[in-house]
């Protein structure tokens, strides 16, 4: 039996491997295994205190795997341990039984291995160790070749003890001396360190010839490296037993090799080690310089030796001269081996030249056409002094990259960063040529990898980057794909760098929450279904939006003899800019004003249109907040101005006023002069003409106008807009008023009808994510069959849209499936702030069928149907309704946005949509394409001068950097093609102004912030005329309603080269008299007519001619005037188009009989093509207003608070209260179907 023994007995014979390979838990049962023990001997002592120092103080430092002494005597104490058998001598039933693990480790030669191979950091110092006695070897070669002198070489061999070799030979004899080849003069002190690396060396070397065994002994001896060693280290181990060979020739240079070898192990253990991979580039640039540097070594250390035997003796510098004369080629011819040995070596070392180097070089050749695929690294010095932001992309084109790069670099903030691009794919031709331009090629870094790996996010240098910006394949064909690879990447860069800002771009709104994390995100989605909803109600509100969310400077048509070229692309430059209202002189006076008082007086004052504000202790937006919102010092302002204010500079002037009232002309006089604040100056400055700031508020608050021919007759003034709001000074808002104030005016069928809707939030969302808006709904769920508009069921036997009896104008959206985003079509259209008597029936024409989900979404929202079919099928479309709508919105279907040829992807879009134009040209067509660059295909007209023309601007803007070289086509300043690439730029935006997508989302209604306005229409009629100006208008606006406008939607008549024929002539005769009869119609059913009729040729003659002289010069130049064949032949082709279009109309009515459907709606005659449209944003305010301007204005909220009062006699005291009407807000009576 073992006497009892303290706890600190055992800690004496246990190893320290045993120590350190216990766990706490096997501590914690060994003590209360001893205390039991010791509890049942009483003579013993148990002291506490120095068991708790003894398990907390028991595991070492370091392991002792990795220590020398431990690896030579292994773990041999432990089977003796006393400990052990205390512990586990207990009842052999429930003795608890220890394995060990890895055991095979524990021999002799898997700890050398451990040391000597497999660790890296032990390895890696064997290796450091070894490149150092090489290089020490070849440093005693060369001390020992400084030190010698041939002339007392002294050989000694076993027959001759007292021969002495000395070059007495005479100058002109070529015979060799061989005994200074096999004998040197070598110092006793020079061979004594000589002899102990040797020894070194060669025990190394044996040992690692051991280790690395592996049954083969004869393929180990014959490495070329143990060769070597065995040349540079035997000889010396023999000199130690035999000292007359001490002073006999080893070739110790050869070690140069063994050092190169040594250096790349080296290299790649200490890339092990630290966890960099540096790239193959480097290494093969490491080994070529190596390779050439052994040659030259070799070469100069053997000539040297060699030529000691001739007469000529060549000093060591001598010999690297000649070997770099003769390696480089050159060949000077100043210094030759004189001897046939040296003469052979020089043979010889070139043949390996010829042979070695060529494989280094092409190697090193093929390594950098890969790495210029792949594009190597973003140094870590660079990272930490520069700044760079990463863009990660599935595949790169050239469109995308171009829209990034300008607008990216765009901002003046931004000209010093880097973009680092990380693409999984290969760089195509035209990317790779952009980026050799010298502006890109200097700040672009193209990385071949994927945003999954984590080697290619160091690659990159992630961690160190200001943003990442993740972009999605939209050209995919599987978009849910896409989505997830998006998700991935996203989630990928969290992982390893989870500072980095996220810039996310996802497509489908269902996804969007698994992105919820990063910084911003575009649902491209979302995004297009509003805005395509909104274009119906506010035309052109894809073009105003993307006007707003590009960088432009303003400058785009300025050279245009074309008028609204000039001023459409002067407002263009209009953008979204942020400042404290403390550090503002836009809005810093107004410090205690209210917000509708410092929106107005900052317009009239500056230029600028506020449209936002956020409270300091507030991180929500809100546009237009209304009167009762006081403007405070800490509040941060949005505005729409040509610049910031930063970039602006501010000269006040007096204004001197003539005899009539008006200013007098300064320096930017013209036929229609603006104001000096909107005129752009150079570099991103902006001169403000200031207008006098002492003159009274009151003064300048009324604006009336001058007296007409003398008279003194006066039309009515424009209340002033107050500092506070007054109740008694606002207009009431129609939003506001209860269901009964909407059916005021209604007849009994209608109001029955329009009376079941109720306002509340859809119940059933069909994705995670979206923003709850309260909508008009139905008071009870539609039934699924119900919503079928093609097919009756047991609730009605409506089979078509005009057994419906509709009273407004349909919507029709032509998908390819209901996906979740169409969801967010529907809800702006139903939003609780459009007037029940307004809301428009939708129709979804989609290819396939929804599926339940779908319509459990949608069954709730009033006027919703959908129907099976395609664009393509005149059927379809006619069973839809098509006559009987306002809007046709063609979306882009997804399994065409991808093709074989880039760009062909819209083909049968812009077919289908063409097709549309020619049967229904009355109709609205709102299109989607993949290709910005295809709009210039929408209603194309093969032989359209104007259209020709348009392309040759478009070109010179291109030429000149403009980011917006597409607006001047007459579709996208019309509001009526549209392409989601377009709103790239939001997301790219973000990371200079990181209130754009907010305030985006808000503008679409994607967004409801309690207290924030939205975005709507009104339309300019007769009776509003008289206010005369944009600038009289915006304080109408604040004065009344409290309304903020932002732009102006203008359409005129314009004659195009084309319509010099007497068919042009007749379509505008036939508008002139549509004019003259339609005024009591709804305006929506009048835009289409005015484009024809509202402005006859007598009202623009000078646009007019000027349109035609400049189509035809831009067009036609350095050609023959028409001659009278050619005229001729021009008429005939118009009658020949005229009959064609007759066809149409015959084709369209026949298909309408065939279907039992009334022809009296088709209107063949009525189109767009004697009329231009375009946007206005932030126009000057002594912009003229004319008939039939579409106003896009920022309602406030009405259900912000008690903003307006219930005083409807107070809308009747000026002639403009009709002019607040939202667009489409005239009686429907006369649009019945």
């Amino acid at each position: 039996m073992m006497g009892p023994r303290t706890p600190t007995e055992p800690d004496a014979t246990m190893s320290p491997l045993r120590r350190s390979s216990r766990s706490h838990g096997d501590r914690s049962d060994s003590t209360e295994t001893l205390q039991k023990n010791n509890s049942s001997n009483s003579g013993v002592i148990l002291d506490i205190s120095a068991l708790k120092l003894e398990v907390d103080s028991e595991v070492p430092p370091l392991p002792p795997r990795y220590r020398f002494r431990d690896l030579l005597l292994g773990d041999q104490s432990f089977q003796n341990d006393d400990r052990y058998q205390e512990e586990y001598s207990m009842d052999s039933t429930n003795a608890q039984v220890q394995v060990e693990f890895y055991v095979n480790e524990n021999t002799f030669k898997e700890r050398l291995k451990l040391f000597f191979i497999k660790n890296q950091r032990s390895s890696l110092r064997i290796r450091l160790f070894n490149f150092s006695l090489k290089l020490l070897t070849c440093a005693l070669y060369v001390l020992r070749v400084s030190l010698d002198d041939p002339e007392q070489v002294t050989g000694v061999c076993v027959n001759c003890q007292n021969r002495t070799s000395t070059t007495a030979e005479s100058t002109e004899s070529t015979e060799i001396n061989w005994d200074l080849i096999f004998w040197v003069n070598r110092r006793v002190p020079v061979w004594a360190i000589q002899v102990i690396v040797a020894l070194i060396s060669f025990l190394e070397a044996m040992l690692l010839t051991y280790l690395s065994y592996k049954g083969n002994i004869w393929e180990q001896m014959f490495q070329i490296s143990f060769i070597l060693e065995m040349i540079n280290t035997v000889p010396f181990i023999i000199t130690i037993f035999w000292p007359p060979l001490r002073n006999i020739f080893i070739p110790v240079f050869l070690n140069c090799w063994l050092a190169k070898c040594a250096l790349e192990n080296m290299i790649n253990d200490l890339h092990r080690a630290i966890q960099r991979t540096h790239s193959a580039m480097f290494n093969q640039v490491l080994i070529l310089i190596c390779t050439l540097l052994c040659l030259v070594f070799t070469g100069a250390c053997g000539i040297q030796h060699l030529e000691r035997a001739s007469n000529q003796n060549l000093t060591l510098f001598n010999s690297l001269y000649f070997c770099i004369v003769t390696f480089s080629t050159v060949g000077y011819g100043d210094v030759t081996p004189h001897i046939w040995p040296s003469q052979l070596l020089v043979v010889i070392l070139i043949c390996v030249a010829l042979v070695v180097l060529p494989l280094q070089f092409e190697e090193l050749a093929y390594l950098w056409m890969e790495r210029q695929k792949s594009g190597g690294n973003y140094s870590r010095h660079r990272a930490q002094t520069e700044k760079h932001a990463v863009l990660c992309v599935s595949s790169l084109k050239i469109d995308l990259l171009m829209d990034f790069l300008n607008e990216f670099y765009a901002h003046p903030r931004l000209q010093d960063y880097y973009v680092v691009i990380l693409c999984p794919t290969e760089m195509d031709t035209q990317v790779r040529r952009v980026l050799q331009i010298p502006l890109w090629s200097q700040r672009v870094i193209y990385l071949q990898g994927s945003a999954l790996k984590d080697t290619d996010l160091m690659r990159a240098k992630m961690d160190d980057a200001e943003a990442c910006f993740i972009l999605s394949s939209r050209n995919e064909v599987d978009r849910t794909a896409a989505d997830h690879q998006t998700i991935l990447r996203a989630w990928a860069v969290k992982d390893f760098a989870p500072n980095c800002p996220l810039y996310v771009q996802i497509l489908k709104p269902e996804n969007k929450f698994h992105v919820k994390f990063a910084d911003h995100v575009v649902c491209e989605e979302e995004f297009k279904f509003a805005m395509l909803a909104l274009n119906c109600v506010c035309p052109a509100t894809s073009t105003l939006v993307t006007l707003l969310v590009h960088t432009s400077r303003g400058q785009e048509g300025q050279l245009s003899p074309e008028q609204w070229q000039r001023t459409y692309g002067r407002c263009s430059g209009n953008e979204v800019y942020h400042i404290r209202l403390c550090d503002s002189k836009f809005f810093g006076e107004y410090d205690g004003k209210s917000f509708t008082y410092a929106s107005f007086h900052a317009h009239k004052k500056y230029g600028v249109c506020l449209i936002g504000v956020k409270r300091e202790d507030n991180k929500s937006i809100l546009l237009n907040p209304g009167p009762r919102h006081i403007m405070a010092a800490p509040d941060t302002c949005y505005y729409i101005n040509i610049t910031k204010e930063e970039n602006s500079a501010f000269i006040f002037k007096q204004e001197e006023k003539d005899n009539k009232g008006l200013p007098v002309a300064g320096l930017y006089d013209a036929p229609s002069r603006l104001p000096v604040h909107s005129i752009i100056a150079s570099m991103g400055t902006v001169a403000m003409d200031l207008q006098n700031p002492t003159d009274p508020p009151e003064d300048s608050s009324k604006l009336t106008l001058p007296t007409e021919n003398g008279s003194g007759s006066r039309r009515p003034s424009i209340a002033p807009v107050l500092e506070i709001a007054d109740s008694s000074s606002i207009l009431p808002c129609d939003l506001l008023s209860d269901q009964s104030e909407d059916e005021t005016n209604q007849s009994d069928e209608e109001s029955s009808s329009v009376s079941d809707f109720v306002k509340g939030y859809p119940p059933n969302s069909p994705y995670i994510g979206s923003s709850p808006t309260l909508c008009h709904l139905l008071p009870q769920k539609a039934s699924f069959c119900c919503l079928r508009l093609d097919k009756g069921c047991r609730h009605n036997s409506f089979e078509d849209a005009k057994a419906y009896g509709f009273k407004n104008k349909l919507i029709i959206v032509s998908a390819e499936m209901a996906g979740n985003g169409l969801y967010n079509f529907i809800v702006p259209l139903r939003a609780y702030y459009r007037p029940r008597k307004e809301l428009n029936p939708i129709v979804l024409l989609l290819d396939y069928p929804p599926d339940n989900h779908f319509l459990e979404a949608i069954c709730c929202f009033p006027m919703v149907y959908f129907m099976a079919g395609t664009i393509d099928n005149l059927d379809n479309l006619l069973q839809c309704g098509i006559i009987y709508a306002d809007n046709l919105v063609v979306v882009d279907k997804e399994s065409t946005m991808s093709a074989e040829e880039d760009y062909m992807a819209d083909a049968k879009t812009i077919v289908n949509v063409q097709t549309m134009f020619r049967l229904f040209p009355s109709l609205s067509i709102i299109t989607e394409l993949t290709h910005p660059s295809n709009m210039r295909f929408m209603q194309f007209r093969a032989k359209d001068c104007y259209s020709l023309a348009l392309s040759k601007l478009e070109k010179i803007e291109r030429d000149k950097g403009s980011n917006l070289a597409f607006m001047f086509r007459l579709p996208f300043a019309a509001g009526r093609v549209f392409s989601i690439s377009m709103l790239d730029t939001l997301l790219y935006q973000s990371f200079v102004k990181d209130y754009m997508i907010p305030i985006a989302r808000l503008l679409l209604g994607l967004d409801t912030t309690p207290g924030s306005g939205y975005l709507c229409a009104m339309k300019v009629t007769e009776e509003d005329l008289w206010i005369r100006t944009y600038g009289r208008l915006f304080q109408k606006l604040c004065s009344s309603s409290a309304e903020i406008p932002i732009g102006i939607y203008r359409t005129e008549s314009h004659m195009f080269p084309s319509s010099e024929s007497q068919v042009s002539i007749n379509v505008e005769d036939t508008g002139g008299d549509d004019q003259r009869d339609n005024r009591s119609e709804s305006w929506k059913e009048k835009t289409r007519t005015h484009r024809m009729s509202t402005t006859s040729e007598s009202e623009h003659p000078l646009l007019r001619k000027k349109s035609l002289q400049w189509a035809r010069r831009l067009s036609r130049k350095n050609t023959k005037p028409p001659s009278r064949t050619e005229r001729f032949s021009q008429q005939r082709l118009n009658l020949y188009r005229r009959s064609e279009r007759q066809e149409l109309s015959e084709l369209v009515k026949n298909r309408m009989k065939h279907l039992g459907l009334p022809t009296v709606g088709y209107d063949e005659m009525n189109d767009h093509q004697n009329t231009l449209s375009y946007v206005l944003i932030n126009p000057p305010p002594d912009t003229m207003l004319e008939l039939n301007d579409i106003v896009y204005i920022i309602r406030s909220d009405p259900l912000a608070g008690p903003n307006v009062p219930e005083d409807p006699a107070q809308g009747q005291s000026s002639g403009g209260g009709r002019m607040r009407q939202d667009f489409g807000t005239e009686t429907r009576d006369e649009t019945h179907l």
